[in-house]
Parts: structure tokens; sequence; C-alpha cells
């Protein structure tokens, strides 16, 4: 009988020296460790993913922890482990869903290829796959854009955060979501694909927020008159659809044969060629009062405007000296 205790003593001392092994000495990851567990995991399977991972030391004490701990379930998502922790606080983390999130910034003028490569370079999806969600998920927006053949201009810019359990339709719902956010504060209800294809017009044309709604000013009255528009990055939008864009525009480019060459076509182009922000927004909403029909750069980030074309081509000649002054081609 004695020989019969202490073999239980023996053994209840390992199995107590085993599970404050397992449960209570700290485990260090090698390096920044990510583990991305999807909905649906049973415990013995996150188990697994954590053991595998090196996280934890034992499958069997993290379940028997769990069963301890029952009334808290683990959250599915993507965990980052770059710290000593022991097995109670690799734990609590899951049970508090303390999941990992991707920065993903979208500044204003961004195109959907921009930004599809914006979320690959976040590793939450291939290029090819969120911009064939873009130019897919038009379903998103038919109330207000119904002939909308993407989702260019409605992927509203901002800074997300997004997780790798999240799908690219979730993101790119995500932004349109924002859109329409943004549109109800403005009172944007009417005339939408109209207003947000020429607020991406005005937000690739300048980054001077005081000169958007001049801009605006400019291409109204242009199109009150049928004359072309002329928008450069109209030009560029068309060889981006193409696959053909090298970085430059040349004179050539503006033969391109496309709808969305403002050169050949008149009126405007058949939708957004880029996502706009907040101010574009409000500038093709409420454009100035002017008689501008031209304007160039003055080589320090703002415009000349001309009423006529005289004046357009003293602009022009004024702008190629100040650049040659200072040396650019």
């Amino acid at each position: 009988m004695r020989t019969f205790f202490i073999l239980v003593l023996l053994a209840a001392l390992a199995v107590g020296g085993w599970l404050a092994w397992a449960i209570y000495l700290p485990v260090t990851p090698q390096r920044q460790t990510f583990v991305l567990l999807h909905s649906g995991y049973s415990t013995r399977r996150i188990a697994r993913e954590l053991k595998s991972a090196g996280i934890i030391r034992d499958t069997h004490a993290f379940i028997l922890w769990h069963h301890l701990r029952r009334h808290d379930s683990l959250k599915a998502g993507e965990y980052l482990f770059e710290k000593p922790a022991d097995m109670r606080a690799v734990f609590d983390r899951l049970a508090r869903g303390d999941i990992y999130v991707h920065t993903v910034v979208i500044p204003e003028g961004y195109t959907m290829f921009d930004i599809a490569q914006a979320i690959e370079d976040a590793g939450l999806g291939t290029r090819e796959d969120f911009l064939k969600v873009a130019t897919s998920e038009t379903t998103l927006i038919a109330d207000f854009a119904p002939d909308a053949k993407s989702l260019e201009g409605y992927l509203f810019p901002n800074t997300y955060q997004f997780t790798r359990t999240q799908s690219l339709p979730e993101m790119a719902a995500a932004m349109v979501k924002q859109f329409r956010t943004v549109a109800q504060e403005l009172g944007l209800t009417i005339n939408v694909p109209q207003t947000v294809t020429m607020a991406s017009i005005v937000e690739k044309e300048t980054a001077a927020l005081e000169e958007r709604s001049v801009v605006a000013s400019v291409y109204n009255n242009r199109l009150a008159r049928n004359i072309a528009l002329q928008a450069d990055p109209s030009v560029i939008y068309a060889e981006l659809l193409d696959g053909t864009y090298t970085g430059a525009l040349h004179h050539d480019d503006l033969r391109v044969a496309s709808d969305y060459n403002t050169y050949l076509h008149t009126g405007m182009p058949p939708g957004p060629i880029a996502n706009p922000g907040r101010t574009s927004l409000e500038a093709a909403m409420h454009p100035a009062t002017t008689s501008y029909y031209y304007f160039v750069s003055d080589g320090n980030g703002h415009h000349r405007f001309a009423t006529n074309l005289e004046e357009h081509n003293r602009n022009v000649n004024s702008y190629r000296r100040s650049i040659s002054r200072t040396g650019y081609r």
C-alpha cells in the first residue's frame, strides 16, 4: 500500500511539474511570429497551430487550461507573438481577441490600381485579386451608380485597419461604406457619378486645396461650351486600363483610342479616373464662378489660370522658361 501511495505521489508531482513547465514557464519566440486562426477552429486545432509556431510548449496543457476556463471563448484572427509569454498570457490574448491589424493608407487620388498594390504590400491579398473585386463588386454602388464598370471613385481615401480574416470584398465594402458616409455628410445625393468623376479629375490635377474649386470651374466652363476637357490624367487612366502606361505622358499618348481620352472626346469621361477625397468632392459640388478656360502649372505646386488661349500661351511660355532656368526638362 505504501508503495502505491508513493507511486501516486510521484505521478502527482510529475503531472504538477509538467503543468508548471507547460503553463507557467514563458516561451520566447525565435522571431516575430504570426499565427492565423480561422473561424471554426477547434481548441485542439488552435493548440496545434500554437505549438507548431513555437508559442506554447504543449497542446494537451492548452486544451486542459481551456477546459478549466471554458467560459472564455477563443477569438479567430491573426496574432503576432514577439515577446516572451507563458501559456496563460497566450490564452488570455486569444480570449480578448487581441488580434493583429494591418494598416492600409489610401491617399487621396489613388486609383484602384494603386489601392490594389497597397493591399498586396500589406500582405492582405494579391493585386490581381483585389482588381477583380474592384471590377466585379459593382452591386455595392448600384443604387447611385448603376452603370459603373468598377468601384473606381468610390473606394474612399482613408487609413484603414484590416485583418487577414477579412475578405477582399469586405475590404472594398469598407471603403465604399466610408464613401457613403462622406457623401451623406456633404449632401451628395444627386448626379453622383458625374460629381465623383469631376472630383476625380480635380483631385489628379491639383494638390493645392484652395485651387480645386477653380479647377472645377475651368472644366465646367469647357463643358458648357462643348470644348474638350483635355485633362492629361484622363489619358493616363486610359493607359492604366490598357496596361500601357509607362510612367510618363508623351504627345503621342494623346491620340490613344479610349473613351477616357478627353483630348479626342468632348464631355466627361465614362467614369471616375481616381478616388477623390472630401475637398475635391466639395469642389465638384460647388465649383467657383470664373471665366477661366485654361490652366497650366506655375512650377511651384500651383497653377496659372487664363480666360483665353492667348493668355494661356503666355502662361505656358512662362512655365517653360521657369523650368528651363531650374534645369528641369
